[in-house]
């Protein structure tokens, strides 16, 4: 085993220009470019998938509890259920939850400078964890849930202001339209603030405003909710934490995770980790064959050495770990320069931005970065792992060889 180390090591160390030393540096260069490109895209990804969930959640919070409608619309008015201390000391008292807010939803045409657009009003609190939804406000505040003024506020995506050419300040009108088909509730409203998610789905629809608005509108009593919205400290327990709420909720109520609400964005979501394997598996197949040509090269190289050993004593399975360990040497020094190099593209992404994308396509203005120290272990072991053992199988030409053909005086 040491003398097999000691002749790859010289051999890989060997400053004589040939063919195969050309060969091992386009290898380790592959090999540097596919591990490279595994972090990246891995960092990339975990980054993208974050940040989007991070949006929704700040949104929406991670649980709602409503009326039990087992065909309700993803984006649709809720039935009113009654709000009561009891509930909400009891959805507080849980551990597992951080914030709990009440809200109503109430769909509304906004009509400004000639021109209208529909819009689902949502309706907060006084309680309402502004906070977690800051980083969406680009001008202004958000809209005052204790409404006692005469003026009620509301906040628009940058979208809707564009459409309406309104600002913060401005005043508009918008319209409720009653399920019984008599005319419409008009109410005068100030913008008070202009937000943009990034995303489509609710910077087109909704708009933010006080909870007393919509009971009002709805002709609801003060207890009268749409329901609550859940902020977890822990989302990965989203799942084991719906499931626990559900069981203290009254009759006719329901608990729904986010992802249940929203399963086509999860879904889209959940699809970029097989984007993710499949480029990892093919970054591992372009590290691997090239490896085991810049073996089989060296095989062929170094064949008058190989039957010199053979002739001096030297075992086929000695022979044999020679260029397994400068194979693994290469893929080493590979995975090495790979991983500085994908590590340094990923920290420079994260502090410069450098990498811009389309916020209206990719719901981020920048590409996002996530580093998963436990994931890069993983994908540096494995990429050793596979170039050990795959280049046992082209090791065996060295046992082919007969020392009589190979030494023959030319």
């Amino acid at each position: 085993m040491k003398l097999a180390y000691f002749i790859a090591q010289r051999i890989a160390k060997a400053k004589k220009k040939s063919f195969s030393r050309f060969i091992m540096r386009i290898s380790i260069l592959a090999t540097t470019v596919s591990v490279a490109s595994m972090i990246i895209a891995i960092s990339f990804i975990n980054g993208f998938q974050e940040v989007i969930a991070d949006k929704i959640f700040g949104f929406w919070g991670h649980i709602r509890v409503m009326h039990y409608e087992p065909v309700k619309a993803t984006m649709a008015e809720e039935v009113p259920i009654l709000g009561t201390d009891s509930i909400m000391n009891l959805l507080k008292e849980n551990t597992e939850i951080k914030k709990v807010s009440t809200y109503a939803t109430r769909s509304a045409i906004l009509n400004a400078n000639g021109t209208i657009e529909s819009v689902l009003l949502k309706g907060v609190s006084e309680d309402y964890a502004y906070e977690k939804i800051n980083r969406f406000l680009i001008k202004g505040k958000w809209p005052k849930s204790d409404d006692t003024a005469s003026t009620v506020n509301i906040a628009v995506s940058s979208f809707m202001a564009n459409q309406l050419n309104i600002d913060t300040g401005n005043s508009i009108l918008v319209y409720f339209v009653q399920d019984d088909g008599s005319s419409p509730k008009v109410r005068k409203v100030e913008v008070s603030g202009i937000f943009r998610t990034g995303i489509d789905v609710y910077d087109k629809v909704y708009a933010l405003t006080s909870l007393k608005l919509i009971q009002k509108m709805n002709g609801w009593d003060k207890q009268e909710i749409g329901g609550y919205e859940l902020d977890l400290k822990d989302p990965e327990k989203m799942e084991a934490s719906v499931e626990n709420i559900f069981s203290l909720l009254p009759g006719g109520w329901n608990a729904l995770t986010l992802k249940e609400l929203s399963p086509e964005i999860f879904d889209w979501l959940k699809l970029q980790n097989t984007n993710k394997y499949i480029l990892i598996g093919l970054m591992t197949i372009v590290a691997v064959i090239n490896l085991i040509t810049c073996l089989i090269i060296l095989l062929i190289e170094r064949t008058r050495m190989i039957a010199l050993l053979k002739s001096l004593g030297g075992r086929d399975s000695m022979i044999q770990q020679i260029f397994v360990f400068y194979g693994i040497n290469i893929a080493l020094r590979g995975i090495i320069y790979g991983s500085i190099l994908g590590l340094g593209i990923c920290y420079l992404q994260l502090y410069t931005r450098f990498i811009r994308l389309n916020e209206d396509v990719y719901y981020v203005s920048s590409a996002p970065v996530s580093v998963h120290y436990d994931q890069i272990v993983l994908i540096i072991i494995g990429t050793l792992i596979v170039s050990a053992l795959i280049l046992i199988v082209p090791s065996y030409i060295s046992r082919k060889i007969n020392p009589a053909k190979a030494l023959v005086f030319k």
